[in-house]
């Protein structure tokens, strides 16, 4: 019998339609996600760990769309990886920190993912997110915690294409789904 975790991470919130839009809206596949924070600077991974480049300053994130890790604060990330990799992500990632005062907390039956992509997804987000997400601003590698509507979103932008991914709780998925769509059809 499948445990009540691995029947959460993988039963979808949200069901992926078909569309014409040259702006689509598309729920992603379930994913291995992780909140790290370390809470003592030098403690914190200086360059590559379990394949994750922890550099960066805060804001910004490295990887592809599909696998990255994205720095919100002093001492907090979102990586996120192919489900397939959780496992192995995990054990990495507590084998390269260990010794270190840290916290990693599976978050992928709790956070889902939705992709903005095409000509207006900066259009279709500032609908709802009061920040500057033209390149000079929100270029290629940027990440953010803020507020899409009255949902509490990551926003990250792994690559230069227009494709944005918003991170946020299954609970709020619903609403920040609907809400984008309906901005999206304005642009039709």
């Amino acid at each position: 019998m499948a445990d009540a975790q691995t029947l959460a991470r993988r039963t979808p919130v949200l069901t992926p339609a078909a569309s014409t839009r040259a702006t689509k809206v598309t729920p992603l596949a379930p994913a291995a996600r992780f909140s790290l924070r370390i809470w003592h600077a030098e403690s914190q991974p200086a360059g590559s760990l379990a394949g994750f480049d922890f550099s960066g300053a805060i804001n910004t994130c490295s990887g592809t769309a599909e696998r990255f890790a994205a720095r919100l604060g002093p001492d907090e990330w979102l990586i996120v990886a192919p489900e397939s990799e959780g496992a192995q992500v995990r054990a990495d990632l507590e084998q390269g920190l260990a010794g270190r005062f840290f916290s990693l907390v599976d978050v992928g039956s709790r956070n889902c993912g939705i992709r903005v992509l095409g000509p207006h997804a900066r259009d279709v987000l500032n609908a709802g997110i009061a920040l500057d997400l033209a390149d000079s601003a929100f270029p290629a590698g940027s990440a953010t915690r803020t507020l899409l509507g009255k949902a509490d979103v990551v926003v990250v932008r792994a690559t230069q294409e227009e494709s944005f991914q918003v991170e946020c709780w299954r609970s709020f998925a619903p609403y920040v789904h609907s809400f984008l769509n309906e901005v999206a059809q304005e642009f039709d």
